[in-house]
């Protein structure tokens, strides 16, 4: 049997004990005492009570107003949530897995503009990011995926992962800066942390490819023009950039940092009309040229395959697929234990709306 806790073994044991402390400590606080009944110096006169009288037999059993049963039905419980908390488990046979010998990094533009409505029916650009980097996804199955975010600076949402469900997590959380604290950016902001990220993947693990893909509208909202996009030949394996939006351009909803989206429209200081952002299809295309890989550009309905055919499968896969892995299977254990759990809090909650029915069914019946 093996185990593979959820938290450190010391953690986990102080909890559990932490638990047992509030299962059998005194509901009034008191702590139990010997047969004779005292905790220490009492004063006043034998069988007198008074302020210096400790409580005695009865009164102190009366003070664990929880029933025994209850008591030890919840150490079990607590025994139980600590154990499946180890994760025990059993070796098993080995199965087949898949994995791409790739790491694929999303770059996307979180700038104000990815919510402009020019994205097929009028939808936010960002709605067709989303969708896109889930299609890539499941078009190189067990890849190692990152998502880099660029705006005002550029962040890490998602370090390399095999987990596709934290990907769809950062995906599904993608959302562009507030509007309030838009001051201009450049479409070459992410340029530096990516070509930082591909030089420790290149010197860690020379052997996998490193796929990019960039996406966004290509709109330069800085002063100055933008930086080239330049990373070192060579650490760039494959990829695209997938351009989103219209020459005509689309309106933006206004963005807070305290209540996401608004009902309300930005609007141009110059004119007092809808701001309207328009796509800069020749900004991405130059991007493109500098990544040494295709440009896209991307309508609502287009299928995935141009984006991710000229990715060189045949050099970081098995016959122009993924490659198959082995992997050792596990039997988890510990799902019986929390079924355990289960029973005792359902037989608990029946225990205490017994109890709850006879106390008033002792008090009608009373004079």
């Amino acid at each position: 049997m093996t185990f593979l806790p959820v938290v450190a073994w010391p953690l986990l044991l102080f909890l559990v004990l932490a638990a047992l402390v509030a299962v059998w400590w005194p509901s009034d606080g008191r702590m139990p005492v010997g047969r004779s009944g005292r905790a220490g110096a009492v004063t006043g006169s034998p069988g007198s009570v008074g302020a210096g009288t400790v409580p005695t037999g009865r009164s102190v059993r009366s003070a664990l107003s929880r029933p025994a049963g209850t008591r030890w039905r919840l150490t079990v419980a607590v025994a139980l949530l600590g154990t499946a908390a180890l994760r025990p488990g059993l070796p098993g046979g080995e199965v087949d897995t898949t994995a791409a010998n790739l790491n694929v990094y999303f770059v996307v533009d979180t700038t104000t503009s990815i919510v402009a409505e020019d994205y097929g029916d009028e939808r936010p650009r960002v709605l067709g990011v989303r969708d896109d980097i889930v299609d890539i996804a499941r078009a190189l199955p067990g890849a190692r995926y990152s998502v880099l975010t660029f705006d005002q600076s550029t962040r890490v949402r998602l370090p390399l992962t095999t987990d596709t469900t934290a990907l769809g997590a950062a995906v599904e959380t993608l959302a562009p800066e507030p509007s309030e604290y838009s001051r201009g950016t450049t479409v070459s902001e992410a340029r530096e942390r990516l070509a930082a990220l591909l030089e420790q993947a290149s010197t860690a693990q020379p052997e996998r490819g490193r796929v990019v893909f960039y996406l966004g509208d290509g709109e330069q909202t800085a002063a100055d023009p933008p930086a080239p996009f330049e990373i070192r030949e060579g650490l760039v394996n494959g990829g695209a950039v997938l351009g989103y939006g219209t020459s005509e351009g689309g309106r933006m909803r206004a963005t807070a940092a305290r209540f996401g989206s608004s009902t309300e429209y930005l609007k141009d200081p110059t004119t007092g009309e809808d701001a309207r952002s328009v796509a800069d299809d020749g900004t991405l295309r130059a991007i493109a040229e500098q990544l040494r890989v295709p440009y896209v550009h991307r309508e609502a309905g287009d299928g995935i395959g141009a984006v991710v055919d000229g990715i060189d499968l045949d050099r970081y896969g098995t016959n122009a697929e993924i490659e198959q892995q082995r992997v050792r299977a596990r039997e988890e254990l510990y799902w019986p234990l929390l079924l355990g759990v289960a029973g005792l809090a359902v037989w608990e909650i029946g225990a205490a709306v017994a109890g709850i029915t006879s106390s008033r069914r002792r008090r009608e019946a009373a004079p």
